[in-house]
């Protein structure tokens, strides 16, 4: 389902529902004696969007099953957004709990059915790792869980959706989305008593300690890559391939370097790299427009591969390529996992807050005085309709930081057998 329509539903009918549920549960709180909520061994997390900012919550996951064992996690996610789960293998597969959300009426059923499912397994705790979601905090209330952690927006003005949480965390601005989610779980375990939560030192963001698992490509997974490129250009791709990764998500148009200078940078890294070649990445539904992006680029030495890959092979395809190109989305995560390095183009976002984890990934960053103009109090619904934190990035820009980090893969592989003779 398209991501406005998503929010239009969310704006419409979650606020007369959050307000409805909070009115029940003032009322049950008035009939109902408190009792002790016990101790914790079963959680479910609830993230419906976005498999990159799944990415960035892997550390709050591994705290959960560190602490309840990895049997005991659960995750409520929409279908097109439960492979980066797979990969990242922190839970059980059969943990997953998908929901279809291509049509309404399935949509709809997925979620009664899957909602009837979460409340038979009497979960200790559920964790809202949406950002002032009104379906996610109905979800959560309705999970039945005895502990409900999420953001709550107290005396701010962000968007309302009610007073449904048993543990109220505060949405802090200056902290990094990684850090955020992993506080969110340390809030299970804390009293609930102290407005807002938590009075707790923050941590520091170290990528060893928020970095995402590596991803290891097989051989025969690689065979399998290079085939689907070499089917499609009629040639092997040879030992340097540069990713342009040029369509953000519609969740955010806002994020998109144009495609011209997609184009320009294409061109000009064929020019200065002569045994190299470019590779297009994207989803299923830009297929005919990244195809038409490799055919401007070059019509023998660009390729494109958006819906010709898995997103498994399209890690697998970040192992065997020396560097990706793309706007603030899901490859810039997923690229953290593997060996590639990335350079990734922030505009209405903040790096700050949402910038990938890891030494391999690489952020330009206009940073304009109107920027970020997204955030979780405006449910990263931006007035703008001029994105000038993307246009104010120039192809020149662009084209040194992938020379200068090409320049370095390339020192460094010729040193390797030097300095694996002198250890």
């Amino acid at each position: 389902m398209n991501p406005q329509t998503i929010g239009k539903i969310d704006r419409h009918l979650g606020k007369p529902i959050c307000w409805m549920l909070t009115v029940i549960r003032k009322i049950a709180q008035l009939i109902f004696r408190q009792t002790d909520a016990g101790p914790v061994r079963r959680v479910l997390f609830i993230k419906m969007i976005e498999q990159g900012a799944t990415v960035l919550a892997y550390r709050a996951l591994q705290e959960a099953v560190d602490r309840v064992g990895r049997e005991n996690v659960y995750f409520w996610v929409f279908d097109e957004n439960r492979p980066i789960l797979d990969l990242l293998n922190v839970i059980p597969h059969e943990n997953v709990i998908v929901v279809r959300s291509q049509k309404p009426v399935r949509l709809l059923l997925d979620m009664l059915l899957t909602l009837w499912r979460v409340r038979k397994m009497k979960f200790d705790a559920c964790v809202d790792m949406e950002f002032y979601s009104r379906a996610s905090a109905i979800l959560g209330y309705l999970s039945n869980a005895t502990k409900r952690v999420g953001l709550h927006r107290f005396t701010a003005e962000g968007p309302y959706r009610g007073d449904l949480l048993t543990h109220r965390v505060q949405y802090n601005s200056y902290l990094h989305v990684a850090i955020q989610y992993h506080q969110l779980v340390l809030a299970i375990w804390m009293t609930p008593d102290s407005t807002p939560m938590l009075k707790v030192p923050a941590p520091l963001l170290d990528t060893g300690v928020y970095a995402p698992p590596r991803f290891k490509a097989n051989s025969k997974d690689i065979i399998t890559v290079r085939s689907i490129i070499a089917g499609l250009m009629g040639r092997d791709a040879g030992e340097q391939i540069i990713l342009l990764n040029p369509n953000a998500s519609d969740l955010l148009p806002l994020r998109k370097w144009s495609t011209d200078r997609f184009v320009a940078l294409g061109k000009r890294l064929l020019e200065e790299h002569p045994d190299a070649i470019i590779a297009i990445t994207g989803a299923p539904a830009e297929k005919d427009a990244a195809q038409s992006i490799a055919h401007e680029i070059s019509t023998d030495r660009a390729v494109s591969l958006a819906g010709h890959t898995t997103l498994e092979q399209l890690m697998v395809l970040y192992c065997i390529s020396s560097i990706l190109v793309t706007n603030d989305s899901g490859p810039g995560h997923f690229s953290s996992m593997t060996t590639v390095d990335s350079v990734v183009l922030f505009g209405p976002e903040t790096p700050l807050l949402f910038g990938p984890l890891g030494s391999n990934s690489h952020v330009i960053w206009a940073g304009i005085s109107c920027s970020p103009c997204v955030n979780a109090v405006n449910h990263r619904f931006s007035p703008c309709d001029n994105n000038v934190c993307m246009q104010d990035i120039s192809v020149g820009q662009v084209l040194a930081e992938v020379n200068r980090i090409l320049h370095r893969r390339s020192t460094n592989a010729k040193a390797l057998p030097v300095l694996a003779g002198v250890s």
